[in-house]
């Protein structure tokens, strides 16, 4: 039986872990292709392993997604091994939580670079390829902290907000050749990167008590909507941003 996503190829950053991780194995069930591109060799050969196990073929490319000529080297083997790219989903991000007068300028690029710029390469580099399917879709992994705060998130909300803007603006570039540009704003999820939230019990209480439904966000949850937002059903979905955290933003 043809699966929804049957002949797509999805380009997916920070694939090896997370909610990278998750978003693959989701497209992978639906017959999906899968460019998962990360930095840590181990850790994406596992991901490709499981997402193979669902019958997809993944190929991994080790990529510093922050820089032009990496991305364009990823670029070329994508290209070069799937003969075209379909969806791209920018999900590699990092957090560094401090005030903002204890950053550097070096810690400030950082999190601009791996939030924003990467996202800037990413788009340069495979729409081109994109173009003229009929049929597009790019996800931009954003997060609540593009509509709402916290202390020490100076760096990483003002990232999050400029993508949010890059995403809306994209759309409108993008609309005429089928291509839908959509962010993703998750709340508080159980990933690596919230780790150290979760295992400080004060902290961890103090963020389940914002969360209405009363609990983390689960991985599969972000891959369920990612997999509808890849689909035929969703075409008319762009230029937005879906919250999915669990109430956190209603208050």
């Amino acid at each position: 039986m043809a699966k929804a996503l049957d002949g797509r190829v999805a380009v997916i950053t920070g694939g090896s872990r997370g909610l990278g991780r998750a978003m693959g194995l989701a497209l992978a069930e639906e017959g999906s292709s899968l460019a998962l591109v990360a930095r840590d060799a181990d850790k994406l050969e596992e991901t490709a392993q499981a997402c193979r196990s669902k019958g997809a073929r993944v190929e991994t490319f080790l990529c510093d997604v922050t820089d032009e000529s990496s991305v364009e080297r990823t670029r070329a083997g994508v290209i070069g091994a799937f003969g075209a790219a379909h969806i791209l989903i920018n999900n590699a991000g990092i957090n560094i939580r401090k005030p903002i007068h204890e950053f550097t300028l070096d810690e400030w690029m950082r999190v601009t670079n791996t939030n924003l710029t990467s996202v800037f390469l990413m788009c340069r580099a495979f729409v081109p390829h994109m173009k003229g399917h009929g049929y597009g879709r790019i996800i931009n992994m954003t997060s609540i902290m593009s509509h709402v705060s916290l202390p020490g998130r100076t760096a990483y909300s003002s990232t999050k907000t400029a993508l949010l803007g890059l995403t809306r603006a994209l759309s409108q570039e993008l609309a005429s050749d089928g291509i839908t540009v959509v962010g993703i704003s998750p709340g508080p999820f159980a990933t690596e990167m919230n780790t150290p939230l979760m295992q400080n019990p004060e902290t961890n209480a103090q963020f389940i008590s914002k969360i209405p439904v009363g609990r983390w966000g689960r991985v599969e949850e972000i891959g369920a909507l990612a997999r509808f937002i890849c689909s035929e059903d969703a075409g008319f979905i762009t230029g937005t941003d879906i919250l999915i955290d669990g109430g956190w933003c209603a208050q």
